[in-house]
């Protein structure tokens, strides 16, 4: 189970803003790239003033905006015509460094380290190779969890308002990245299995 099958809810909320956005002349990549921009402007920001912790506040505030324009760009490409190669590879590559960029900043965040913080990143990246490896095999792009994308943007969402609005956090909170990467582990297993399972014999 994935927040991700929520995703079709969230699409049909923003397909009438999708629509006036195709009809102004935006595209699929041109919301892709500028996603991915503002995610890099948001994580150095919030890392430069780490040691304030308020800024960690507008974490969840971008996860949310982030996700809408992830499903915004996704039904340009399919519902206006605007799909290509091109744009394949900016929306897996471009989520890809957006997530390693929004995750960094809590390695300066005690009592995170920086190699845990570091190994969620390894680990978020492998798991969108996995997913997108499933078409290699012959079988569809794997979304499976537990800890897909939009699933990772919820925990540290939340974990970017907790740190934003506590004086500290606790000594047991050192605990989350380990489990978040053991998830990661699982998803990784899942995405593998299901895609050998769906693909030709």
């Amino acid at each position: 189970m994935s927040i991700y099958a929520l995703k079709p809810r969230f699409q049909s909320l923003l397909r009438p803003l999708t629509a006036a956005l195709a009809r102004a002349g935006v595209t699929a990549n041109q919301v892709t790239l500028a996603a991915c921009v503002v995610s890099m402007l948001v994580a150095v920001f919030v890392a430069w003033r780490a040691d304030e912790r308020w800024p960690f506040v507008l974490v969840p505030l971008w996860m949310l905006l982030r996700m809408a324009f992830n499903a915004i760009d996704g039904m340009l490409a399919r519902e206006f015509g605007q799909k290509s190669p091109l744009g394949a590879y900016l929306n897996e590559l471009t989520d890809v460094v957006s997530d390693s960029a929004l995750y960094l900043p809590f390695a300066f965040v005690a009592p995170f380290s920086l190699w845990s913080v570091a190994g969620v990143v390894l680990l978020a990246a492998i798991s969108e190779y996995a997913g997108v490896l499933g078409l290699m095999v012959g079988a569809s792009r794997r979304y499976d969890g537990p800890m897909g994308k939009s699933d990772r943007a919820f925990v540290f969402g939340a974990l970017g308002l907790w740190i934003g609005i506590a004086p500290s956090l606790p000594a047991w909170a050192a605990y989350i990245m380990p489990v978040v990467a053991a998830a990661l582990v699982l998803t990784i297993v899942n995405r593998v299995r299901r895609g050998l399972a769906e693909g030709p014999r």
